[in-house]
């Protein structure tokens, strides 16, 4: 089939829209930044933690808990989220989703300091009511505010903000614990610092322009609104999730998602503090860079739609074949050596590096996920109800993937073998959805859904 190039494509509603100039508060790139300052403080900083190994704790296995109860509530607020924005409005659902996060920093650091444990399981279920509309409306807004031709890259730009957070929180744990050589606990301090960022990520969430204000340089809306009452709305991203389209990538996004919990987890239990810290650090840069990257090539646009996705998904499941293969050898052997690598120690490099591509890996996935989601969405609506079921999805799979990481036998060799074996069953029905995008009578990603036609009440309520 012939492919179909987008570089001179106009999408349908630009008839009539002329050039603006744009007010910089009212602009998609201040939106980004706004939207990339919640999921630094919330998202990110909640990824820091964990990008610790266990949250900074010595043992893995009740953050895990704490972590899969998150994840279990997510899967609900997700699912509900499009309901929600229908009374409340997108941003004040990001508003709403940004309150959950310090409670659960809360719990970790009194277990940390004190070793209490209720908490964490406490402040992990506020996170997962909380979170489950964060993660749903970031998403919606991160596809549906930019202008096609640019989508790539604002996406890959919000994401580095939530990186950001990584980063900093592995740089602040590599400064207090560069001097602990040996497994254990993270300083409480750090806790500390991060209920205070968390804290402010609520306030930043109100500076957002709801989509009406927002000005795009060749002036056309974005539309993001829900007309429909909640329970129709339930019946209609229900419906969502039923298509072919989605069932089909269930398993490529629990092969990117379900990742998170093994990896941290292998951070926890076979480096030294400092260590951790510095993979913290490290990888978040790296997954920054590779997520920049993925982003560019994204908006190509004199490059064949068909190529570029189909390139993308070929580099991105091969490289996630081979660091899987690479983990799976190296925790086959620590099972029996039960080491405690130092960036000091023979052997740290070949343990260490897999951890860094992994998280890079995760972050060519999320990147990859919206993609596909603003491909396959059809009109302003669908993209709010596919971006909560593409996060509920994810919410699913990782709530799995902690809640089986907090059993010792899985979270030593076991995460790694079932994550190997996702990768593999994924490919098949992903590459099904993923090779159709800019063939023959597919929309081009110029003539996007944050252009289309709007569902109208009528449509939604016929059912």
């Amino acid at each position: 089939m012939a492919d179909i190039t987008d570089t001179a494509v106009e999408s349908p509603s630009d008839a009539g829209n002329q050039p603006i100039k744009v007010k910089w508060y009212r602009s998609v790139f201040y939106n980004a930044t706004i939207l990339g300052l919640c999921s630094f403080a919330a998202p990110g900083l909640w990824g820091a933690m964990n990008s610790l190994g266990a949250g900074g704790s010595q043992s893995p296995y009740l953050v895990n808990t704490g972590n899969a109860l998150t994840f279990c509530l997510m899967v609900i607020s997700c699912w509900l989220t499009s309901g929600i924005v229908r009374y409340i409005g997108i941003k004040g659902a990001l508003f709403i989703g940004t309150i959950g996060y310090a409670p659960y920093s809360a719990g970790l650091y009194l277990n940390n300091r004190y070793g209490v444990e209720w908490l964490v399981i406490v402040g992990a279920a506020f996170c997962g009511i909380s979170a489950g509309v964060f993660w749903a409306s970031e998403a919606a807004i991160a596809i549906a505010y930019p202008e096609p031709r640019n989508r790539g890259r604002i996406v890959a730009y919000w994401l580095t903000w939530t990186k950001l957070g990584q980063i900093l929180g592995g740089a602040v744990n590599l400064g207090l614990n560069a001097d602990r050589n040996q497994a254990g606990k993270v300083s409480y301090t750090v806790y500390i610092i991060f209920i205070a960022l968390q804290s402010t990520g609520t306030l930043v969430a109100l500076l957002l322009n709801r989509p009406s204000h927002v000005q795009r340089p060749n002036g056309t809306p974005v539309q993001l609104t829900i007309f429909e009452n909640p329970w129709k709305e339930i019946k209609a991203t229900t419906r969502t999730f039923l298509t072919k389209k989605f069932l089909f990538i269930v398993l490529w996004i629990g092969q990117g998602v379900y990742s998170e919990a093994v990896f941290f987890t292998y951070n926890a239990l076979w480096f030294s503090v400092r260590a951790r810290a510095l993979g913290s650090f490290l990888s978040g840069i790296v997954a920054v860079i590779c997520g920049n990257l993925l982003g560019l090539w994204l908006d190509q646009h004199q490059i064949a739609l068909k190529k570029r996705s189909r390139r993308a998904f070929a580099v991105i499941m091969t490289l996630q074949g081979a660091w899987w293969l690479w983990m799976t050898i190296n925790v086959t052997q620590y099972q029996r050596t039960q080491p405690t690598f130092d960036w000091s120690d023979p052997g740290f490099g070949r343990a260490f590096g897999v951890f860094v591509f992994l998280v890079a890996g995760f972050q060519l996935n999320y990147n990859f996920s919206y993609f596909i989601i603003s491909q396959i969405s059809a009109n302003p609506q669908e993209t709010i109800r596919l971006a909560a079921l593409l996060r509920g999805t994810e919410s699913a799979w990782q709530a799995i993937s902690y809640g089986l990481n907090a059993v010792p036998i899985i979270a030593a060799v076991g995460g790694p073998y079932i994550n190997f074996g996702l990768w593999g069953v994924s490919l098949l029905p992903a590459w099904l959805v993923v090779k159709d995008f800019g063939v023959e009578k597919d929309k081009t990603d110029i003539e996007s859904h944050t252009e289309g036609p709007v569902e109208s009440v009528k449509e939604q309520g016929s059912d």
